[in-house]
């Protein structure tokens, strides 16, 4: 593991939820998709928090999340149709007052843990992109707190799939290794809600 890691904090869906967002995934045109694609080496996944943390203060955060998710229940999340920034793609998940919270409380308490110096090394298998990296770089700034859009990224593609709206029970929040295309490539540690 390099000095620094690419980390995103984030509800991992139930597996029917899963198994929908990698179906739609799949169904993607291939020749938009620039190689990413959901499956066992990308979860789906719904970020609360991404930043570059010291390897060596995993630990610590780890500890912060076990303070932050005590007595958290778990939330019902809303899958509102499908979305689209740019030529990202995804289930679009409504900003229920409860989960706007947790992202904020999560914000809060891991701040302290945020460097801002990583690079394409602190992601699993080395390989990011540099959008990778200035995303992750940026994310407190350009996509958190009053410019968060919760969503389960499914690909790349000139126009979203469509989805029926439909909700379920969020119960784990997992800290993952990010890798190429900020895809939650490894599981570090989760919590479970229940």
């Amino acid at each position: 593991m390099s000095v620094l890691v690419a980390l995103d904090v984030a509800i991992l869906p139930p597996s029917d939820v899963g198994r929908r967002a990698l179906e739609l995934s799949a169904a993607l045109p291939e020749e938009e998709s620039l190689g990413l694609c959901l499956g066992a080496e990308s979860l789906p996944h719904v970020t609360l928090v991404q930043q570059y943390v010291a390897a060596g203060d995993l630990d610590l955060l780890y500890a912060a999340l076990d303070a932050a998710l005590t007595n958290q229940p778990p939330l019902t999340l809303t899958v509102t149709g499908g979305g689209r920034s740019g030529g990202t793609v995804w289930m679009a998940i409504d900003p229920a007052p409860g989960l706007v919270r947790l992202h904020e409380r999560l914000m809060g308490s891991l701040h302290r843990f945020e460097r801002s110096d990583g690079n394409g090394e602190a992601f699993f298998g080395g390989n990011a992109r540099a959008g990778d990296v200035a995303w992750v770089s940026t994310y407190r700034r350009k996509a958190s707190l009053l410019t968060y859009r919760p969503h389960i990224t499914l690909g790349h593609a000139r126009q979203p799939p469509h989805v029926d709206p439909f909700t379920f029970e969020a119960t784990v929040v997992a800290a993952c290794h990010l890798g190429r295309s900020c895809t939650c490539r490894r599981v570090l540690r989760a919590w479970d809600l229940r």
